[in-house]
C-alpha cells in the first residue's frame, strides 16, 4: 500500500492497514535537539513526503519564525522570542482604516505557492505519497491586519469596516487558492484558531453569520477542484464543528485533550481526524507508557474499525526524546 493510498483510504474509512503518519515538528525543536531529532524522524516512515527535516536555516525561516523583530508581506510586524517558534505581531496595518483606500495586498510570485514547513505541507515530487498543500487562514489574517482587540470590538459593534476586511481578504484567499490549484496536491489546508480553554472567542451565532459563509466559499472552491479540505483549530471549539462538517471539512486537526474525547466521540466516523496530542500535559511531562497509551485511547476515541485517522502530534523543544519515540511507536503499532 502506497502512503498516498494509505491516506486516502483512512480519508475516507476503507480499511488503510495503518494510521498515515503526518510528522508536526516545530522549527524550534528541529533546533533545540538537532541530530538526535533527526535519527528519530528518520526511522519514521511518513506518508506525506516528509522524510527528513527541511533545511531550514535560523535566516531562511518566515518573519513569524525568526528571531527578532520582522515585517511580513501584508505589513505586519512580528516579534519572535523564540528562534522557530511562532512570534506576535506588535504592529498592524490597519491599527486604524485611515489608510485602507491605498493599502496594496501582497502580490503572488511565480512558481509553488509558499508554505509554512513546519507541520509537513508539502507537495513531495513522488506519486507515492499523498500531497498536503497551504496554510490558508482567515481570521487569523483578519487579526494581524487589524489587531485582535481591535478587531474583537469591530465585530461587536458590528462595523461596517469589518464586513469591507472580510470581503476584501476573502476575495484574496479565494486568488490565493487557484494559485494552489494550479499544483498538483490532494488536499489543502486551512487554519484559524477559534477557541480558548473552555469555549469559542466569540458566540456561535456571530460565528455563523459572519465567518461560516467566507469558510463555506473558500472550501467549496476546493472541493470543487477535487481537493480535501484540511482545517486547524485550537481551542474549545465543540459548537461549530458540526458547521465545519456541513461546510465540507473532510480532516480536521482540533485539541481533543482541551475539547475532552468523550464530547468528539459522536463525530467518529462522520470526519476523519488529524490528531493532537495532549502538548501542555502529556507530551511535555508525562512518562513514555503514559504517552504511548495516550495515543492509544485517542485513537480509539476517534477513530473507527474502518479508518478515521491521521496520526499526528505537535512536537516543541518542551518535549523529551523519550516521549517523541514513544509516540511514533505507538503511531506504528496500532491497527484500527
Amino acid at each position: 500500500m502506497t502512503s498516498r493510498e494509505r491516506v486516502i483510504r483512512a480519508l475516507n474509512f476503507s480499511k488503510p492497514d495503518r494510521p498515515p503518519i503526518s510528522h508536526a515538528i516545530l522549527p524550534s525543536a528541529q533546533y533545540h535537539y538537532g541530530e538526535a531529532l533527526a535519527e528519530i524522524i528518520e526511522a519514521v516512515p511518513e506518508d506525506f513526503g516528509w522524510h527528513l527535516l527541511p533545511d531550514l536555516p535560523p535566516d531562511k525561516l518566515p518573519p513569524l519564525y525568526k528571531h527578532g523583530t520582522n515585517i511580513d508581506d501584508f505589513g505586519t510586524v512580528w516579534k519572535v522570542t523564540v528562534e522557530g517558534r511562532c512570534g506576535i505581531p506588535i504592529e498592524v496595518p490597519f491599527a486604524d482604516y485611515a489608510g485602507y483606500e491605498d493599502y496594496e495586498w501582497p502580490e503572488f510570485g511565480a512558481g509553488v505557492p509558499q508554505y509554512r514547513l513546519y507541520s509537513g505541507h508539502m507537495s513531495s515530487s513522488s506519486d507515492e505519497y499523498y500531497a498536503r498543500g497551504a496554510w490558508i487562514t482567515f481570521f487569523e489574517q483578519m487579526q494581524q491586519l487589524r489587531g485582535f482587540e481591535a478587531l474583537l470590538i469591530d465585530l461587536m459593534e458590528n462595523r461596517p469596516e469589518a464586513y469591507r476586511l472580510r470581503d476584501d481578504l476573502l476575495a484574496f484567499n479565494l486568488r490565493w487558492i487557484d494559485r494552489w490549484l494550479e499544483h498538483e496536491y490532494q488536499g489543502l489546508h486551512f487554519a484559524d484558531d477559534w477557541g480558548t480553554q473552555v469555549n469559542l472567542m466569540i458566540s456561535p451565532e456571530l460565528w455563523r453569520s459572519f465567518f461560516k459563509p467566507a469558510y463555506a466559499e473558500m472550501f467549496g472552491k476546493v472541493k470543487a477542484a477535487g481537493l480535501d479540505v484540511w482545517m486547524h483549530s485550537d481551542g474549545y471549539i465543540l459548537e461549530i464543528i458540526p458547521d465545519f462538517i456541513e461546510i465540507g471539512v473532510d480532516v480536521l486537526n482540533c485539541q481533543s485533550f482541551v475539547i475532552g474525547l468523550e464530547h468528539l466521540e459522536e463525530f467518529a466516523g462522520s470526519l476523519c481526524f488529524r490528531t493532537d496530542l495532549d502538548r501542555q500535559r502529556i507530551m511535555p511531562y508525562a512518562s513514555p507508557p503514559e504517552v504511548k497509551d495516550h495515543v492509544f485511547e485517542t485513537f480509539e476515541a476517534l477513530g473507527t474499525s474502518e479508518g478515521g485517522i491521521v496520526a499526528c502530534g505537535e512536537i516543541s523543544e518542551d518535549v523529551p526524546l523519550e516521549n517523541i519515540r514513544a509516540m511514533y511507536a505507538a503511531f506504528l503499532e496500532y491497527r484500527y
